[in-house]
């Protein structure tokens, strides 16, 4: 006997309709995802209660469509806000609502630039049960064999299938209509890792803020937290809210904390602005792999910045503990984006982003010019996925490094700035070094410890003070025109 459901509910059909204002069209992006959104939790509240679906539920992420004609020339000196040449270009869409300054800013450019509509509908791409109940912290989905009946048989289920980095990684160019791709990123990769995201960090994607700081110790986390208390005593700053793991939110310098009963797997913190424009230091602990993760699913969210403000092996005898590495170049050994960006493909510096760095540094240490050179360096920072390259044969390894001119050695930095490069995210990296193993300086407790009470506050700040300098850049500054491709998306 089939128990197949032989017929598909949908919500009722919906004509597109054209728009010349871009929060206009924003808002009927909204309405057309609750409305799919709200179809199927209803029908998934009543198959929870015992009543299964007389058939298949089905409902879709809504799109944008865009058609241009002309060849006319577009503003060249902004790296997105155009496509390239005429022709059809659309995306799917999630969440709008969280998305609504970021779409309105896009399809704002794009009406500008090319002087025509944009067109706002219902696409063919179904949305799966679990990331339509994910923004609804009331809801969950059982576990398969709960229910009296199979989840797939009855709703659409995400499929990995369809849900990868085939538009940022230059592998697809046509969508399967034949359109052109209008963003980097599909509605389905959006929503994996926004669900990722509130997973691994243990805050909901709503508190991200534009700059992300990542480091690669707790002892910064420590110190964040206290400057975001200065920082709410100060309503010159404009900061509204810090938000600490598990979504908890203060808006006074004496708010109280919980302790946090179980820690995610990388520890997340808000200090937040109204417009979005605040910082979030993620500790992503120790490794490549964790940093690849965290830019993966961070990157759908298009923040401006994201920086490594961690700490280092200094690779020069004139080196001190506590010195600064500001990264010129990166050499990649840490193997985790092979795949998806080969090694060949060089990793350059962003000038916005540097000067930023070198200006947070001077202006923290109060040296300039030729005296910032007695406490940092420039050059290549060397990432590797060995944490124990030390007790290797020297000879291999060290060759490789001096060969490369490295200054420094960590395990991420590298890994963030190339998925930066990747998703076309600012990306810049301002090491600390903490010991030096080449030279007999390695990392002992005691000394560890006190070298984390002298140094830890000063690079933060810097790290903090850095992306302020970024904030107060107009957005096509910061965005390069060296991460986009020959063939780009439209969004940034």
């Amino acid at each position: 006997m089939n128990d197949e459901p032989v017929a598909v509910l949908m919500p009722a059909p919906s004509a597109p309709q054209t728009f010349t204002d871009a929060a206009a069209a924003v808002a009927r992006l909204e309405e057309l995802y609750n409305e799919a959104t709200s179809f199927l939790l209803t029908h998934f509240s009543a198959a929870v209660l015992g009543t299964r679906p007389h058939g298949r539920v089905r409902a879709f992420y809504p799109e944008i469509r865009l058609i241009v004609a002309s060849h006319e020339k577009a503003d060249s000196r902004l790296a997105f806000g155009h496509v390239a040449e005429p022709g059809e270009y659309s995306t799917t869409i999630t969440r709008p609502d969280l998305f609504r300054n970021y779409l309105v800013q896009q399809l704002s450019l794009l009406m500008q630039n090319h002087h025509v509509p944009v067109q706002i509908g219902v696409s063919d791409t179904p949305i799966p049960l679990h990331f339509a109940v994910a923004g609804n912290p009331a809801v969950s989905v059982p576990q398969e064999g709960v229910l009296v009946f199979s989840l797939r048989d009855v709703f659409d289920v995400p499929d990995l299938a369809t849900t990868n980095d085939d538009i940022v990684n230059g592998t697809r160019t046509h969508n399967p209509d034949g359109s052109g791709p209008l963003a980097p990123f599909t509605a389905q990769r959006v929503d994996y890792s926004l669900a990722r995201l509130s997973h691994y960090t243990a805050t909901d994607a709503l508190h991200f803020q534009n700059h992300v700081l990542f480091t690669n110790y707790q002892f910064y986390v420590d110190e964040f937290e206290a400057y975001a208390r200065k920082a709410l005593a100060d309503p010159d700053l404009g900061y509204t809210s810090f938000v600490a793991t598990g979504n908890y939110e203060i808006t006074t310098p004496d708010g109280l904390l919980p302790a946090s009963s179980k820690t995610p797997q990388m520890p997340t913190y808000h200090l937040k602005r109204a417009d979005g424009n605040g910082i979030t230091l993620v500790n992503i602990g120790v490794g490549p792999s964790n940093a690849k993760t965290a830019t993966d699913h961070i990157a759908v969210l298009r923040p401006h910045a994201w920086l490594m403000v961690g700490h280092c092996a200094g690779l020069r005898n004139s080196q001190s503990l506590g010195d600064f590495c500001l990264a010129h170049a990166y050499l990649r050994e840490d193997h985790v984006l092979d795949d998806d960006l080969p090694v060949w493909v060089p990793i350059p510096a962003l000038a916005e982003i540097q000067i930023a760095l070198q200006e947070a540094v001077a202006e923290v240490t109060q040296l300039q010019g030729y005296e910032l050179k007695r406490i940092m360096r420039t050059g290549t920072v060397a990432t590797i996925d060995n944490r124990n390259w030390e007790l290797r044969d020297k000879s291999g390894p060290v060759r490789r490094l001096s060969q490369s001119r490295a200054i420094a050695l960590d395990m991420e930095s590298a890994t963030i700035a190339a998925n930066g490069f990747r998703f076309r995210v600012p990306y810049g990296t301002l090491l600390c070094v903490s010991d030096k193993p080449l030279h007999g300086e390695l990392k002992l407790p005691g000394m560890a410890s006190e070298f984390y009470k002298t140094q830890v506050s000063r690079h933060l700040l810097i790290g903090i003070r850095a992306m302020e300098h970024l904030r107060a850049m107009p957005i096509e500054r910061i965005h390069s025109r060296k991460l986009r491709s020959f063939e780009e998306t439209a969004f940034l």
